[in-house]
């Protein structure tokens, strides 16, 4: 069971690692391929998301027809493909088509391990894989992007994606040599896209199911604008250099608090009402952090490390249960409502995103203004669904 786990979250981390540790490369990248608008670099990271949103409507039916290791070493393969597109890249637009590519590929191990798990443990067993699983996904933002400083040191940024390809390499035969086949031939379904529409358009017309993915994208939509700034942030306002990681994994830190907290406070308080005063500290803290910033105070390195922080652990309660909630009302049809879930969380927090990232400016405004933005947003969002509950009996 130790080595499963360790695979699960090995597998997993793919997602993690191809996003963080490209971050203390994006200046590199900008200066390499000729990027005269730097913010346009950013789409590096919102093109590997829109690719694993895409992804997911694929992974999800390819895994209940073919299986889950065939599944899981489709996923792999065309994220090496990516990898090489990526590696060998003489423009921005071929680096982003590769980074394309790459996110459909790492779709398949996000949507297959939770697969694997589901098929070979229940209830409270389940539960438990997963929070380890989870606990050792957590090391990975909070490691790559030193691991991502130290290939560049070695040789480039276009070395990282060689890292990537090794560790697909590895996964890919780590799996086929210990990892037995957890779907029955006699379990599996034929592709049929017209079920899966029509598990689309239910969980669609479900205001419950759909206001909560909208609000999880909204939320998502803040990490991916942190994703797109904390680079310049760090290196260009506070001049941070080779401590770049080292904060980066103390505010990744804070959302991995965030999820060993979740499992107490959510028994307290519920998923709604610890959903719902999460929100509202962010949104507080957003306002507070904004007044001092339009007061032209200097906000100093510390400062902000404890607003990421406070809104990172915010964040991190509110992700998982926002998905939950989203889910309650759709076991009938769990497998199509979570890739409607995924797809359109992952494309509104993309656009939200990405626009917040755009507008940065050498300052915090853009992002703070951003995260009180999104906060009251997905407040309004959650309320508005919340009346649309039938009351209890």
């Amino acid at each position: 069971m130790r080595e499963f786990v360790i695979l699960m979250a090995f597998l997993t981390s793919i997602t993690a690692l191809s996003v963080d540790s490209l971050l203390p490369a994006m200046p590199q990248i900008g200066a390499d391929l000729n990027v005269t608008r730097q913010n346009d670099v950013q789409w590096v990271i919102g093109i590997f998301f829109a690719g694993m949103m895409f992804g997911y409507l694929l992974y999800g039916q390819l895994a209940d027809a073919l299986g889950r290791k065939p599944s899981l070493a489709v996923g792999l393969c065309i994220f090496i493909i990516g990898c090489v597109m990526s590696w060998t890249a003489t423009s921005l637009g071929m680096l982003l088509l590769g980074r394309f590519v790459q996110g459909i590929g790492a779709a398949g191990p996000r949507i297959t391990t939770m697969a694997v798990i589901r098929d070979k443990y229940k209830g409270r067993e389940m539960a438990s894989v997963m929070s380890v699983v989870m606990g050792i996904f957590i090391l990975v933002p909070v490691i790559a992007p030193a691991l991502g400083q130290v290939v560049m040191a070695l040789s480039g940024w276009r070395e990282i994606f060689l890292l990537y390809i090794a560790v697909a390499l590895i996964g890919m035969l780590w799996t086929h040599a210990r990892l037995e086949e957890t779907l029955a031939p006699g379990m599996r379904r034929a592709l049929n896209f017209k079920i899966f529409l029509a598990g689309f358009r239910e969980s669609a017309a479900t205001p419950v199911t759909l206001g909560y993915a909208v609000a999880s994208g909204i939320v998502f939509g803040a990490i991916i604008a942190y994703l797109n700034t904390i680079q310049p942030i760090l290196h260009d306002i506070y001049k941070v250099g080779d401590l770049f990681s080292l904060y980066f994994g103390m505010l990744a830190g804070a959302i991995g608090l965030a999820f060993f907290s979740n499992s107490m406070l959510v028994g307290r308080l519920g998923m709604r009402l610890l959903t719902a005063r999460s929100l509202t500290t962010m949104a507080g803290m957003s306002a507070l952090f904004m007044i001092l910033i339009l007061s032209n105070m200097t906000i100093p390195l510390w400062l902000f490390l404890l607003f990421g922080g406070g809104c990172f652990f915010c964040l991190g309660l509110m992700f998982g249960n926002m998905g939950a909630l989203a889910m309650e009302p759709m076991g009938h049809i769990a497998g199509a409502a979570s890739a409607f879930v995924s797809f359109v969380s992952t494309g509104i927090a993309i656009a939200v995103g990405g626009v917040i990232g755009q507008l940065y400016d050498g300052t915090l405004l853009p992002l703070t203004a951003g995260y009180l933005t999104l906060s009251i947003a997905a407040i309004l969002v959650q309320n508005r669904t919340e009346k649309t509950r039938a009351p209890a009996a």
